[in-house]
């Protein structure tokens, strides 16, 4: 895959995880309006088991097939990664149902380990109940990821991009009008409100799938005719496909689970933590502001890394596999720096313009010692803004490292950065309050990516010289624009607009401070040819509005 063909193929999976992740943003809205903290922290505890499910229900098996198929379809054996495709679908269907009977019959204990003896406003029962609604879509996802996995090893990304924007748009939509039926015209009781809400992953699934199944139907004629036209079939043993097959998925499933592991640890913890420093009553609600409402800001920025990492790994793979060693480097090259050009300014604009947003997304509420206000809310999402940025690397180094057939190593990295987190979660919570799980997710994610990046140079003989220049320069461009964003801030503040004063001027405030500051940020890129540098002559596009001088 060229470089051209790498970055339409990183857009593509960029913008469908995009608009996924914005849409999940934009319901978070009128649901805390509905539901308030209680029902969004509620809801984060079924949210993070069953995003753990989903990890060890695939057991990395979509990313590996995504690899294998890569692999064989380089060295031109079509018919070996349908023979993997196939066995994988059955044992996905396995592991989907196992997930599935496992999560809900455990579902009092995970409830049990996450609230604490004097938890207000949210029962053990709530948590149970929610948990078990949200474990039937394990019965689908699997299935599902293991047909996008496939799609992806031919490059061919349409299906992974479309499936994911119908999967939220029907998960919204059912879990939007539940809410609000329950809520408005039935009990008016969260907890049941909040059960809909966590079954509309199960919906959206099953919407996904149909999107696949149209997707297959219209392609399986040309896929079939490349076996057809194969000219020789290898003939692997099923015994030895799976054992490459599950030596690829081993690392991808431990991988997938960094951000939900870091998070299961906070819940696990966070609640008694605060309890012993005298501020269990306000714990539950602190914890949602920082496992849903902003994680749902911050995680913004991370979809390029999601979509590029998608991209990366049959590209990579396949040079790789055919030893095309300037290639391979020239993509890793662009990989990180795409990650640093996009999502640095983001996060940084992000924890400038941290209480705006919030009070934009989520509204504005004024504490009064007893309760969670702005101040807190904005203060926390100041905080965690920039743990995106490691998010992101983690994501795409450990695709890297996957890509290059050293993916064992990135099991290393994220248990170094896990043990990390236990060891420090709870002294940092006694220290910080809610601040803490902030700082021992950045320290933990940080340590991950200095020992990938680390990894990756010794293996491919991978120099950082152009991505230290690059950063440098990027650097002084973020803090130009964040000097940009505070003097506009301060204007508008002399108008007497503020976050303080409600949603609207918060909104505001955000539009223009960010958009100015992010017209700045792109206008100077251009001019300076670093965008064109990083992502190739399509961003010449940009001509008609940032006409070079």
């Amino acid at each position: 895959m060229s470089g051209s063909t790498l970055l339409r193929g990183t857009m593509l999976l960029t913008a469908a995880t995009f608009l996924s992740k914005l849409l999940g943003m934009i319901y978070v809205i009128p649901f805390e309006a509905l539901v308030g903290d209680t029902g969004g922290t509620l809801l984060s505890f079924a949210y993070i088991p069953y995003t753990i499910f989903i990890s060890i229900s695939t057991i990395g098996v979509p990313l590996a097939v995504s690899k294998f198929v890569s692999k064989y379809n380089a060295l031109g054996d079509y018919y070996t990664g349908r023979r993997v495709f196939k066995a994988g679908m059955s044992l996905m269907a396995i592991t989907g149902v196992l997930s599935f009977i496992i999560m809900y019959s455990s579902a009092g204990l995970l409830a049990e380990l996450s609230i604490s003896d004097d938890a207000k406003g949210i029962t053990k029962e709530d948590v149970t109940q929610v948990i078990q609604m949200i474990s039937f879509a394990l019965l689908i996802i699997p299935g599902m990821s293991i047909v996008r996995g496939f799609f992806q090893g031919y490059e061919y990304m349409e299906p992974t991009a479309f499936s994911q924007v119908v999967e939220q748009l029907v998960r919204i939509a059912f879990l939007l009008v539940s809410v609000y039926v329950v809520m408005e015209f039935g009990s008016g009781d969260i907890p049941t409100a909040v059960n809909f809400a966590s079954f509309a992953a199960f919906i959206g699934a099953i919407a996904s799938v149909g999107v696949l199944w149209y997707f297959w139907r219209k392609q399986k004629p040309m896929l079939d005719e490349r076996i057809e036209q194969q000219q020789e079939t290898v003939d692997i043993s099923m015994q030895s496909l799976f054992k490459e097959l599950l030596t690829y998925a081993g690392p991808f499933v431990l991988v997938g689970l960094a951000t939900p592991l870091y998070q299961q640890i906070d819940s696990l913890t966070f609640n008694r933590a605060m309890a012993e420093v005298g501020n269990g009553e306000i714990a539950e609600k602190l914890f949602g502001v920082v496992n849903l409402y902003s994680h749902k800001l911050v995680i913004i920025p991370v979809t390029l890394a999601t979509g590029l990492s998608l991209a990366l790994l049959p590209t990579i793979t396949k040079s790789f596999t055919e030893d095309r060693r300037q290639q391979l480097n020239n993509q890793l090259n662009q990989a990180l720096q795409i990650i640093i050009v996009l999502i640095f300014p983001a996060v940084v604009g992000i924890s400038v313009l941290s209480y705006e947003a919030y009070g934009t997304f989520f509204g504005v509420t004024i504490g009064d010692g007893g309760t969670v206000g702005i101040e807190q809310q904005g203060d926390l999402l100041r905080w965690y803004a920039p743990v995106a940025m490691f998010y992101a690397l983690f994501t795409v180094t450990s695709s890297i490292l996957q890509g290059l057939n050293k993916q064992r190593f990135a099991v290393i990295s994220l248990g170094a950065g896990v043990l990390l987190k236990l060891i420090l979660n709870i002294p940092f919570i006694h220290w910080f309050g809610a601040k803490g799980i902030i700082l021992t997710t950045g320290i933990a994610a940080f340590t991950a990516v200095i020992l990938n990046l680390w990894k990756i140079r010794s293996a491919a003989n991978f120099s950082y010289k152009q991505i230290y220049k690059r950063s440098l320069f990027i650097i002084i461009l973020t803090i130009l624009m964040t000097v940009i964003v505070l003097i506009v801030k301060w204007l508008l503040s002399l108008t007497g607009l503020s976050y303080e004063n409600g949603r609207f001027q918060s909104l505001i405030v955000l539009l223009i401070s960010a958009g100015v500051g992010g017209v700045f940020y792109l206008w100077v890129a251009y001019q300076t040819t670093l965008l064109e540098r990083v992502l190739g002559n399509r961003v010449k596009v940009l001509d008609r509005f940032l006409k070079k001088k």
